[in-house]
């Protein structure tokens, strides 16, 4: 995409729904209210969408469930051809999604450009899978009979989606469960809902039958989930988020042992031995830190170099983001926009005062940007105490802390020092060490000499108090489905 006017923005705006979707049909809020969504570059309104209501949200999973019988019964051939329309038309607009999502997450137009053609990577994928959902017969062991196995698509499901990534994370857990035959209510982030109600219309327009897919937007989510928690009809549940918000949500699915699938927070270690590419452990290193801005549950929150090469690596990422060019992503040329509210970023600079207030050293930025958004500077620190909050948080925004270690047992045990386990990076030249520190990290994915562990055709997930259930890869799609046993008498 050119250079973005202000007839560009409006256009887009307009075009896109802003009311809830419900079993078919755009429809206003049940008591008439509207929810305001702000452009994090400007901190204005960009505009209203529907403030979805309790009931709404019964309405939707009424309508879920009206559908869920027929949909399971749709060949999977014609449900995988639903998706990949759908694939297909989102790139045909990847410059119009593209820009809807800078206007109300505030990342550049490149990134948002690259995550509308991620995000419908995964649609093309589960598109692929959905023929591919097999069962298995055998012979019972004692010869007496036959071992019948059969998959069900799991039925109803609610499928709560995160303000960072406002497609790829619903293409993610919609891809999977429309391949499956299951039907499903969608719960954006409050932050970023445009991008899913841009999705559920294109859906819509390539034939995915009524009621399949809702879309409930609101500035609660504790509200508008909870009655559908309460409903022995729901079947599944499928959240991407904080750790904390994560470990309430399963309480509530626990009262009727809904199926959970759980991608939770992060605290991603960079590993860098002596021995690495220095050039290639940088480079990646704006990947893994830089991509979303930080904002992302796999970005790198801990670069743990080793002694003899730390200086030399912390100047040359120090030279590298320094570099950068901040602004509303709109603008030619922006690298990196504004963090997604002012509650966001004022944590982000607790987080770097806390560790210069203990001794660390500011090799560029640890400072705001701007007189109005959320702007906080690429920031790299080095010098870190033990004790900074943020070898133990997830930064969520643009600060790269750079620690030392001398031996390969010292930074395993450093880099597993933390309740979470979604991804690790790891940068050595030694094929030994690199499987040995592979299988001795406590992660559900590993980088290893590459910052891009994302890839549909992978499984997404962690360990610990990072989730459990994988998105993506063959996997993906098991956590849709059930398995059914029969046993047969011959």
């Amino acid at each position: 995409m050119g250079t973005v006017t202000a007839a560009d923005e409006k256009r887009v705006l307009d075009a896109a729904p802003h009311q809830l979707f419900i079993g078919g049909e755009w429809r206003d809020s049940s008591n008439g209210k509207t929810l305001d969504v702000e452009d994090p570059s400007t901190a204005e309104t960009l505009c209203a969408v529907a403030d979805g209501t309790p009931e709404d949200a019964v309405a939707a999973l009424d309508a879920a469930c009206a559908a869920q019988a027929s949909w399971a019964a749709t060949p999977p051939r014609d449900r995988g051809e639903i998706l990949r329309r759908t694939f297909e038309v989102m790139n045909e607009r990847a410059d119009d999604l593209a820009l809807l999502m800078t206007l109300e997450m505030g990342k550049p137009i490149a990134e948002s450009k690259s995550e509308i053609v991620y995000a419908a990577e995964f649609l093309r994928w589960f598109s692929e899978q959905a023929v591919r959902i097999d069962g298995r017969y055998a012979v019972n062991p004692n010869g007496s009979g036959r071992l019948l196995t059969m998959k069900a698509p799991i039925g109803p499901c609610l499928l709560i989606t995160p303000w960072n990534f406002p497609a790829a994370m619903g293409t993610r857990k919609i891809g999977p469960a429309v391949a499956a035959g299951c039907t499903m209510v969608v719960k954006p982030a409050q932050q970023t809902p445009l991008s899913m109600l841009a999705l559920a219309s294109i859906m819509q327009e390539v034939g995915l039958p009524d009621g399949v897919l809702n879309v409930i937007t609101s500035h609660s989510a504790a509200a508008v989930t909870g009655p559908l928690f309460d409903d022995p009809r729901l079947r599944k549940m499928s959240f991407t988020g904080s750790t904390p918000i994560g470990k309430m949500l399963m309480e509530q699915a626990s009262k009727r042992l809904i199926k959970c699938s759980m991608e939770l927070g992060g605290n991603a270690p960079y590993i860098v031995f002596d021995d690495a590419n220095l050039d290639e452990a940088v480079d990646q290193a704006l990947i893994a830190k830089m991509r979303n801005g930080g904002e992302s549950c796999v970005a790198a929150n801990r670069f743990l170099v080793h002694e003899a090469v730390a200086t030399e690596f912390a100047a040359r990422l120090s030279e590298k983001l320094g570099a950068m060019k901040v602004g509303r992503g709109t603008e030619e040329g922006v690298q990196l926009g504004p963090l997604i509210d002012a509650k966001q970023r004022d944590k982000v600079a607790e987080l770097v005062d806390d560790a210069v207030g203990k001794g660390a050293k500011v090799m560029t930025g640890g400072e705001t940007v701007g007189d109005r958004g959320y702007f906080y500077a690429p920031t790299v620190l080095s010098g870190i105490n033990p004790d900074a909050d943020l070898l133990r948080e997830e930064i969520f925004g643009p600060v790269a802390p750079v620690a030392t270690f001398s031996t390969e047992d010292e930074v395993i045990e450093a880099a597993n020092a933390t309740d979470f386990g979604l991804v690790a990076y790891l940068f050595t030249r030694d094929i030994k060490r690199a499987f040995r520190v592979s299988e001795a990290l406590e992660v559900g994915m590993l980088g290893l000499n590459r910052g891009l562990v994302s890839n549909a055709a992978a499984p997404f997930g962690g360990v610990k108090e990072s989730g459990f259930g994988r998105e993506g890869g063959l996997e993906g799609i098991d956590e849709y489905v059930t398995t059914k046993y029969v046993a047969v008498d011959l």
